[in-house]
C-alpha cells in the first residue's frame, strides 16, 4: 500500500513553497461593489494570494505545516517555518478578516474554502508557534458562518465539486471536535438529516469536472458521524451490491484526457479523493469489503499520484489530495 515517504513529502513541499506565493494566474472570487473594488489578488488577500486561487493557498499553507510536523528534519522544514512566520501574522490575518466584512462576502468561498480555513487553523495549532492563536479570529469568523449557514441549508449539495456539502462538513468537523462543540453537535446533526436515509446509491460519476466522488464523500462524512457499526448498515444499504463491484464507476480510476485543461485536471483529484475516502472507511469495514475498499483506493491512487506536477492547472492544488489520500492510508 502507498504510504507518505520523506521523498514524497519533499516533493509536496517543494511543489507548495513554489507556488503559495505565485500571485499569477490568479481565478479571484471576488464581487466588485465599484471601480475602487478593481484590485489584484495581493491587495485583497495578504496572505492567500497564490496558488491560483484563495481556497488553493490555503490548503497550500495546511499541506506545509502538516509536512513540516510530520517530517521535522526535512530539508524544506526551516523553509516551511520562516515562510509562516513571514505570512501568518496578525497584521496579514487582519487583513484576510477585513475582506470578510466587504459587501457581497456572505457567499465567499462556502463552503469549500470555509472548510480548508478551519482545516489550516486545526493543523496550526499542533506547532509550537503563534500560527495556530494568530489564526484563531479567521478560523472563528468561518464556524460562525457555519453555524449560521447549516441551519438555513435545506438541502445538501451532492455535486463533486467546490459546493459539495459533504467534503465541507467531513473537513469542519474535524477542526469542530476538537475547537468547537456546538457546531460538530451541528455537523452530525446535519449530516444525518441531509444523508441518513440515503439507499442504493447509483453511482452516476464522475462529473467531467469533478475533483471528489459525490457517493464516497457522503460515505465518508457517515463514516465520521455514526458509530463503525452502524456505519456498516447504513453503507451496507447505500451500496448493496459492492461485493458484486457495482457500481463500476465508484471502482474504476477515471481517465484524464488534457491535464492542462483546469477544469478535465479536476479528474486527477478525483481519483486522489476517491483514494482518501476508501482507505479511510477501510478500517469501519469487515471482510472482503473492507478489503475491496484499501485494493480500489489504491487503484485510485497510483492512477494520479505520478501527476501532482507538471501542469500548473493541476500542480498548484492536486498534492494536497494525494496528501489526504496518502494519511488516511498511514493512520490506517
Amino acid at each position: 500500500m502507498n504510504s507518505l515517504t520523506p521523498d514524497i513529502a519533499t516533493r509536496f513541499a517543494g511543489l507548495a513553497l513554489d507556488h503559495v506565493r505565485r500571485e499569477y494566474p490568479h481565478k479571484l472570487d471576488h464581487v466588485m461593489d465599484g471601480p475602487e473594488d478593481v484590485l489584484g489578488p495581493r491587495a485583497l488577500h495578504p496572505i492567500f494570494h497564490g496558488s491560483f486561487d484563495w481556497h488553493s493557498c490555503v490548503h497550500g499553507y495546511w499541506m506545509l505545516l502538516t509536512l513540516r510536523r510530520l517530517f521535522p528534519t526535512l530539508l524544506l522544514a526551516r523553509q516551511v517555518r520562516d515562510l509562516a512566520d513571514e505570512m501568518l501574522t496578525p497584521g496579514k490575518i487582519a487583513g484576510e478578516l477585513a475582506y470578510l466584512d466587504r459587501a457581497y462576502t456572505g457567499g465567499f468561498e462556502r463552503p469549500y474554502g470555509w472548510a480548508w480555513l478551519l482545516a489550516l487553523h486545526g493543523e496550526a495549532m499542533r506547532h509550537d508557534e503563534s500560527w495556530g492563536a494568530d489564526l484563531e479570529p479567521l478560523a472563528r469568523a468561518f464556524a460562525d458562518r457555519l453555524h449560521a449557514f447549516l441551519p438555513r441549508q435545506t438541502y445538501p449539495i451532492r455535486t463533486g465539486t467546490h459546493y459539495s456539502t459533504a467534503f465541507a462538513l467531513v473537513l469542519a468537523l474535524d477542526w469542530a471536535e476538537d475547537h468547537d462543540p456546538a457546531l460538530a453537535a451541528l455537523i452530525r446533526a446535519r449530516a444525518l438529516d441531509y444523508y441518513g436515509a440515503d439507499k442504493g446509491c447509483l453511482g452516476w460519476e464522475p462529473g467531467g469536472d469533478e475533483f471528489l466522488s459525490p457517493a464516497m464523500i457522503e460515505a465518508l462524512i457517515m463514516k465520521r458521524v455514526l458509530p463503525a457499526a452502524d456505519f456498516r448498515t447504513w453503507f451496507a444499504a447505500f451500496l448493496p451490491d459492492l461485493e458484486k463491484g457495482e457500481p463500476s464507476t465508484l471502482f474504476t480510476p477515471v481517465t484524464v484526457s488534457d491535464r492542462s485543461d483546469g477544469k478535465i485536471a479536476h479528474l486527477d483529484g478525483c481519483n486522489l479523493s476517491r483514494a482518501w475516502c476508501w482507505r479511510s472507511i477501510a478500517d469501519a469495514l469487515e471482510g472482503p469489503v473492507r478489503t475491496i475498499a484499501l485494493t480500489t483506493a489504491d487503484a485510485h491512487l497510483n492512477a494520479s499520484l505520478p501527476h501532482v506536477a507538471g501542469d500548473y492547472m493541476g500542480e498548484h492544488w492536486l498534492a494536497s489530495f494525494a496528501l489526504l489520500a496518502l494519511l488516511a492510508g498511514d493512520d490506517g
